[in-house]
């Protein structure tokens, strides 16, 4: 394995004493803990502090801690006056050292799905850096720094915020060379006063650019001039995106099916056209800024866009899977779409439009028709507007071709009583009673997508749905 940081790099950017030892990597949590990692005992939801003893016992080279662990020996600890600044200590050593091209993205909506195009994107120009998961807050985003190699070619690093006034912090310590937005939406409104607040919140990511840095904006969205002024009053060069004429990087046409989506675009350099390996217009318009954002940080237009058609969309972003049912396949299969793992009006809107493309299969069920079924939990911190918000998701174009829809939570009782009676399905008060119930809603033929706020468990929907028959991935080469 190669050495992320040596005892005298881990004391010379944290002054604490280290004894002689070399790391392999860094962890914060025991249950992805490998052999040769350092473990930081952060104090959060729980005290790390508590898990130090099982983390050396699975293998971790030392522990960096804010005190003293009984049974411990003491050339294991690297004792810190505060845990979470060592981390941040490391990753502003980690970026010192670095040569690597360093892309920062935000937004309101994509930027876990950006950040994985544009990891496709560069993987065959160069050893690209990027977290497995979506890091994006106070310590996911120095965890994803301290843990770059220092032979990165390309690292992309996540910025997310939930208040006020954490966005530029971000990105003062990532340093980027590129700072991108995915586009700007009604998210985490509870804690704004307005979307344009939430807009300026997120062009905060330009002050950490680094000199002759690229602003990448979505020149469609509403807060566009705000995004813009700030960019430019960060000195940054501009780079837009977007299907209006005039945009850098130009989207004239996407053709999007239930397995893939084709998209011509206009660039700096004149036309070209490249398949993106998932269906949806929304991931169209993020591809589309993940090439520009691979432009940007110098890498070849050409081989980012091709590469592209390997990308498949993750578990809870959209990742799809085939359930086989009854053995051997004799009962037939349907179709799961898992957006578990976030919700909001745009990006609901987007996967219901998803939902309405996707095919069904008729006379193979008890149902004779295939249907599209939607499950939707909660959608939460969106302020006052919430119900009215959750609500208007019954007048969505995409509702058009959806058979039922089952709500789950307060908020969704909001949108069961606005659908007409005939597409309405169930209510329930939350994810596992749903999921208790799931088999007897769905039937072979059928396309059933579930989605909702983290916090809403729709994974618990999901995990019943995987359970009901054999469950396989589709790829962009196979489908219902």
């Amino acid at each position: 394995m190669t050495v992320l940081w040596t005892g005298a790099e881990i004391a010379a950017a944290t002054g604490a004493l280290v004894a002689d030892i070399q790391v392999t990597g860094v962890s914060i949590d025991t249950r992805s803990l490998k052999p040769g990692d350092m473990f930081i005992a952060l104090q959060d939801q729980r005290d790390g502090h508590d898990f130090v003893v099982a983390a050396l016992e699975k293998g971790a080279a030392m522990a960096v801690v804010g005190r003293a662990i009984n049974g411990v020996p003491a050339e294991k600890l690297v004792i810190v006056p505060d845990t979470l600044t060592a981390l941040n200590q490391l990753a502003k050593a980690a970026r010192a050292r670095t040569q690597a091209r360093v892309i920062a993205i935000t937004g309101s909506v994509g930027k876990t799905g950006t950040k994985d195009m544009l990891r496709t994107a560069l993987a065959a120009q160069g050893k690209v850096h990027a977290a497995e998961k979506s890091y994006n807050n106070h310590w996911g985003v120095p965890l994803t720094l301290a843990r770059l190699p220092q032979d990165a070619d390309f690292a992309i690093i996540e910025l997310g915020m939930n208040h006020p006034g954490e966005i530029a912090p971000l990105s003062h310590l990532s340093r980027p060379h590129v700072a991108m937005i995915t586009t700007i939406a009604a998210v985490h409104a509870a804690a704004f006063a307005t979307v344009a607040e939430i807009a300026d919140e997120k062009a905060t990511i330009f002050e950490g650019l680094e000199p002759g840095g690229v602003a990448v904006l979505p020149s469609d969205n509403v807060y566009f001039s705000r995004l813009l002024a700030k960019a430019q009053v960060c000195n940054a060069e501009i780079i837009t995106f977007g299907a209006l004429d005039g945009a850098t990087f130009y989207l004239t046409r996407a053709h999007t099916s239930a397995k893939a989506t084709v998209i011509e675009a206009d660039g700096p350099d004149g036309a070209f056209v490249f398949k993106l390996g998932a269906p949806g217009l929304h991931v169209a318009m993020n591809a589309l800024g993940a090439v520009a954002a691979a432009h940007a940080a110098g890498a070849d237009l050409a081989l980012s866009a091709l590469a592209l058609a390997q990308w498949r969309a993750p578990d809870g972003r959209g990742a799809q899977y085939k359930i086989t049912l009854g053995p051997g396949g004799i009962d037939g299969h349907l179709t799961l779409i898992d957006e578990s793992y976030n919700a909001n009006p745009t990006s609901m809107g987007a996967a219901l439009a998803l939902l309405a493309l996707s095919p069904v299969e008729n006379g193979v069920g008890r149902v004779a028709v295939g249907r599209r079924i939607a499950v939707l939990g909660d959608m939460l911190e969106l302020g006052p507007e919430e119900l009215d918000l959750h609500a208007s998701l019954a007048a969505h174009v995409a509702m058009g071709e959806v058979a039922k829809v089952h709500c789950i939570g307060q908020r969704m009782r909001a949108l069961f009583n606005a659908l007409p009676v005939a597409k309405r399905g169930q209510w329930f008060e939350d994810s596992g009673a749903c999921a208790a119930q799931i088999g007897r809603l769905l039937d072979a033929g059928d396309v059933v997508m579930a989605k909702g706020s983290l916090g809403s468990r729709l994974a618990l929907v999901v995990d019943a749905i995987k359970k009901l028959g054999e469950c396989s991935p589709l790829n962009s080469g196979e489908g219902a």
